[in-house]
């Protein structure tokens, strides 16, 4: 049986990690990528970017399956706009987790989110939609990433931390058990987070700004 085809949503760096997750996972057949008109017949790791955004509804009428590579740093609005946007379409979201990550199976992950290599997410643990859990990161026991949040590289979400929808939590940074960060809030690199955060925040650090 053929693997179904999957078209993968923008074709910067973010989307190289995904495409070897993607491929090492071997369950869908990388089918094109949608980037920008300069990125046009460019090829991300032998993946030629075949769309732009605008062909997106004519891509809908051929493949099923789509998925967002866009990367998030300082605001989530364009993944959230490709995510209604493909949702619309009638496209169908896979979830990927990297072959040599940890989920439990009583932690829950949404659609469309990825949870990279080496990354652990433990029981009780629930990541929303349309999220990126970044390489080596720890989302401990019932913790709750909210939608459209992305968890950077090496960041430790300890016992029941909430990250409100929207936010970037950047590499290196501990979040204390029991902190709230709002929604669309910011957490720097190396932060060290003892207290809840109000929604749009920007937390660097203490002493840092």
């Amino acid at each position: 049986m053929s693997k179904p085809s999957i078209i993968l949503v923008g074709a910067g760096g973010h989307s190289r990690s995904c495409i070897d997750i993607i491929e090492r996972l071997g369950k869908y057949q990388i089918a094109g990528m949608v980037g920008l008109l300069d990125e046009i017949n460019t090829l991300q790791l032998g993946y030629k970017v075949i769309a732009v955004d605008n062909d997106l509804s004519e891509l809908s009428k051929i493949y099923k399956y789509a998925f967002i590579t866009v990367g998030q740093i300082q605001t989530p609005d364009n993944r959230i706009r490709l995510f209604k946007r493909i949702l619309d379409l009638g496209f169908q979201l896979p979830t990927f987790v990297a072959a040599n990550a940890y989920v439990s199976r009583h932690a829950v992950i949404g659609e469309g989110s990825i949870v990279m290599s080496g990354a652990i997410i433990n029981a009780g643990a629930k990541i929303g939609k349309n999220c990126v859990v970044n390489s080596r990161a720890l989302v401990e026991h019932d913790a709750m990433v909210s939608d459209h949040c992305h968890v950077s590289t090496g960041v430790i979400l300890n016992g029941n931390v909430v990250v409100g929808e929207g936010s970037f939590v950047g590499s290196g940074s501990v979040i204390k058990e029991g902190v709230i960060i709002g929604q669309r809030s910011i957490v720097g690199m190396g932060a060290v987070v003892r207290h809840s955060q109000a929604s749009y925040s920007r937390f660097l650090g203490e002493g840092r700004s």
